[in-house]
């Protein structure tokens, strides 16, 4: 015998009307959308050639870097935000600068510079399903270049880039220092690799997103990914390290793409109130 209130509607109505609802809360149209575009999946390939192709260059422009005096090794670790004992683990990983540039040729150099455009256009296929967009033409490929460059350029300024000191209105300083150079980035990449097809308005909530999650990603880096470096250095030896820092490019990843996927949706939330609000002041504007 059903215990509902007269003229009440059925149990599994209001399941439904709760399905609904969630569906198309901002948290259900991401989730959805994540799930067609597979951003986890795109997140590990990311992680995969970023490691395989990207990675071998940096190592031998971070070894040019006359800043720099641990080479690659400095750059990963000031990303990762590890502690001491953790940074000597990440640089067991790579060769000295003096070593990575006496060992590389003419030949090899342009070798990892065109495995590095791949990685370009593996961001740039995934920004292009945030957006729902056509792959981009074989002739534009010449956006991986400048891609290429400006992240190489970006990297040389964080990690040359001197803190602000210990204090906290220092660390406050260098955060907002990092947001604003992580934003301007991020904004200027997502515009170029979309070779203009998106507006640069649409463009800067996914910007201001992806900058606040890299930022989140730095600090969740510093409270768990140190702490196994140096964890997983004694059980694994540097096959653990290397683990960690692959996990930390599959963050990486899903904070480029999933930012992406937060502004686009925070640009359709703006445009549909803008367009209800002209439809409620429209026959106010011109009375029949």
């Amino acid at each position: 015998m059903s215990h509902e209130p007269p003229g009440a509607p059925p149990h599994g109505h209001r399941l439904q009307r709760l399905h609904r609802r969630i569906v198309s809360s901002p948290v259900g149209l991401g989730w959805n959308r994540g799930r067609e575009m597979e951003l986890l999946h795109r997140a590990m390939g990311f992680a995969a050639l970023g490691f395989l192709t990207l990675v071998p260059l940096l190592v031998v422009v971070a070894a040019a870097d006359p800043a720099s005096s641990q080479g690659f090794a400095r750059w990963l670790g000031q990303a990762l935000g590890v502690s001491e004992a953790s940074q000597a683990q990440v640089e067991q990983l790579f060769a000295p600068p003096g070593t990575a540039l006496q060992r590389t040729t003419a030949f090899g150099l342009a070798a990892l510079a065109v495995f590095g455009l791949t990685f370009g256009s593996v961001v740039q296929t995934g920004y292009e399903k945030v957006w729902d967009l056509p792959t981009a033409r074989w002739h534009t490929m010449w956006r991986h270049v400048i891609f290429l460059a400006l992240l190489v350029f970006a990297l040389l300024v964080f990690v040359n880039t001197p803190a602000f000191g210990g204090s906290g209105v220092g660390t406050v300083a260098t955060a907002v220092l990092d947001l604003v150079g992580t934003f301007v980035f991020f904004l200027v990449t997502q515009r170029l690799l979309l070779g203009g097809r998106v507006r640069w308005g649409a463009l800067v909530p996914g910007a201001a997103a992806t900058a606040l999650f890299m930022l989140g990603l730095r600090v969740f880096s510093q409270l768990v990914f140190s702490p196994l470096i140096a964890s997983n250095a004694v059980t694994y030896g540097p096959f653990g390290t290397v683990l960690v820092i692959q996990s930390w490019l599959v963050g990486v990843g899903v904070v480029v793409y999933g930012g992406a996927l937060v502004g686009r949706l925070v640009h359709e939330e703006r445009v549909r109130r803008r367009l209800e609000r002209s439809v409620l002041t429209g026959p106010e504007r011109n009375p029949l």
